[in-house]
């Protein structure tokens, strides 16, 4: 497959970290941001591989998976011969994408400007710059009339398609007998969900209370199913009826899902064939790795060229704690998703309250409620009073959908400000090459394209960060006074209030020597990364442990009679 084609692909995806949305931001959006990404990348790699430009943008396509082979092959013919003439007279990206119409400044705009390459020397207005460029590409500039996108480059469309697809519904693609689990892993399929054992058998899946004690079948996937010849008693009665199983599930944004895009497809100093094996995995599960993230990670990484680190998650905890747990966990989170938002993703939540087992539920919206908006006036930010009532709406729906005995933990948003302090003045890794390029700088781009992750927390300007942080103050007081106020309102399910893990986290890390920067995805210098996700879930399971064990349910005293029995019990 050709990289050319997925390179814009994927930054795209990266960019936006949701649907493709071409109409986001100023100044050409999403796809000035992907052309000119993609700029800096391949010009580095001609100077990295000391190699021809040509050479270098017909060599890009090999690395990338077969599935991409036609896509790229068709936009390189289409972009190839403006891109080399452009590339060889060293024009710059931002020169180059404004001399193909993905960039523009919109009227009362600054020009925003990604990285200057170091063997740049000319000292012409910018503008004349781009006239300039233009004139070198005069036969082919009809291919490239104002407002062009990037999805509409021939080759490229199928691949925005495909990402389109993939975030399109938030329930399984595959799901024969609709239960919402799937036999299969992406799609919102088990990296999300317990793997369905019978997608033919609605009643059959992950959390299920067993039928007929599962003498015959395994009814709820768990991997405990037959009878003991001894006792005559079914393995299901006789190992789980008295531990009191529970599922695991969360309800949140990119944090939850583990938002995370690989930094050495960005990086001309590692970008490998090894490194894009995971491509369609990443597509088909919108840069999220749920299978490995704080709250429903589970099994084996697979992935390490793309993602290291070690898997902890509530889920996992769970499990040895009983492992009549297995199987049942759902990833319910959104990139994006706020408190206005997660009222629609919510119903995709799968639990029956008559047939199904109690649920151990996360409410986990950390940042997007301060983060909406172009840029951080605090008036686009969620107020006290619609997170109020954001919430009950939301506990509310819980209460009509929870089997009885579930419970439900709302996590106050996490305060930002350590993301900017600690990355500011660290080197970007799409600039690993050239050097230069501060994440400082980053954000400022972002903001300046209004396409920014959450412009109040990534931003060089202090006062708008201090602002922010008081309005997460007030919001999760408000999170937390609702909690207790109604903490024995509802009948089907406890609820409780956990204060955000982060400082916790960043607390004991500072304690070690670490620094915070470790713990942050290189590509976006905002999410966490996969050793971040890991020491949150152990933040929350200690916090639960320490005030709120109940919710945990008891130790299966028969836990190794199960893994002597069942071994890896189906796995996942």
């Amino acid at each position: 497959m050709k990289l050319f084609g997925f390179m814009i692909l994927v930054l795209s995806a990266g960019f936006v970290a949701a649907k493709l949305d071409l109409s986001r931001g100023r100044n050409g959006g999403t796809s000035c941001m992907v052309c000119s990404a993609l700029l800096v990348l391949v010009e580095q790699l001609v100077e990295f591989k000391n190699s021809t430009v040509v050479k270098t943008v017909e060599g890009l396509c090999d690395i990338l998976p077969e599935e991409a082979h036609f896509p790229c092959k068709e936009a390189l013919e289409y972009l190839g011969p403006s891109l080399i003439k452009l590339i060889a007279h060293k024009n710059g990206p931002d020169v180059v994408c404004h001399a193909l119409n993905f960039c523009h400044t919109d009227p009362g705009a600054s020009v925003c400007r990604t990285i200057t390459p170091p063997l740049e020397t000319s000292k012409l207005p910018f503008e004349l710059k781009v006239a300039k460029a233009k004139a070198l590409i005069a036969p082919h500039l009809k291919k490239f009339p104002k407002g062009i996108k990037i999805c509409d480059i021939p080759g490229i469309s199928m691949i925005c398609n495909w990402v389109n697809r993939s975030t399109s519904d938030r329930t399984p693609l595959i799901d024969f007998d609709e239960d919402g689990f799937s036999p299969s892993m992406t799609y919102r399929g088990s990296a999300w969900r317990g793997k369905d054992c019978s997608d033919v058998i609605n009643s059959v899946h992950p959390g299920a209370i067993p039928q007929d004690k599962d003498t015959l079948f395994d009814t709820n996937c768990n991997g405990i199913y037959g009878i003991d010849k001894e006792t005559k008693k079914s393995y299901e009665e006789e190992l789980c009826s008295h531990s009191h199983p529970r599922g695991v599930a969360t309800l949140g944004d990119s944090i939850s899902a583990h938002f995370s895009f690989p930094p050495n497809w960005i990086d001309a100093t590692k970008i490998s064939v090894e490194a894009f094996k995971p491509l369609p995995l990443v597509i088909e599960d919108e840069s999220d790795w749920p299978m490995l993230g704080s709250f429903t990670g589970h099994g084996t990484n697979n992935w390490t060229s793309v993602i290291q680190g070690p898997i902890d998650s509530i889920y996992n905890r769970m499990v040895d704690r009983n492992r009549c747990n297995h199987r049942d966990y759902q990833n319910i989170a959104i990139n994006g998703e706020d408190s206005f938002n997660v009222h629609e993703v919510m119903k995709t939540l799968s639990r029956n309250q008559k047939s199904d087992r109690p649920l151990l539920l996360f409410i986990v919206l950390v940042g997007n409620d301060v983060c909406q908006g172009k840029t951080q006036d605090l008036s686009a930010m969620t107020t006290p009073k619609q997170m109020h009532e954001n919430t009950l709406i939301t506990l509310d729906y819980l209460e009509n959908r929870l089997p009885k005995g579930s419970s439900v933990v709302i996590l106050g948003l996490a305060d930002g400000r350590p993301l900017y302090e600690t990355m500011a003045e660290r080197i970007h890794p799409i600039a690993n090459f050239w050097g230069g390029f501060t994440y400082s700088q980053f954000y400022d781009y972002l903001n300046c394209m209004e396409a920014s992750p959450c412009p109040a927390w990534l931003n060089s300007n202090a006062t708008a960060r201090n602002a922010a942080a008081k309005r997460v103050q007030e919001l999760n007081l408000t999170l937390k006074k609702l909690s207790e106020k109604r903490k024995n309102h509802y009948s089907n399910f406890n609820l409780y209030f956990l204060d955000d893990p982060l400082d916790a986290v960043l607390d004991d890390w500072k304690k070690a020597g670490r620094k915070v920067w470790e713990l942050v995805e290189p590509s976006d210098g905002f999410h966490s990364n996969q050793l971040g996700q890991a020491l949150t879930a152990k933040a929350i399971w200690e916090a639960l442990e320490a005030n709120h064990p109940e919710v945990l349910g008891p130790v299966n005293p028969y836990n190794e009679v199960i893994q002597k029995l069942f071994g890896d019990q189906g796995g996942f």
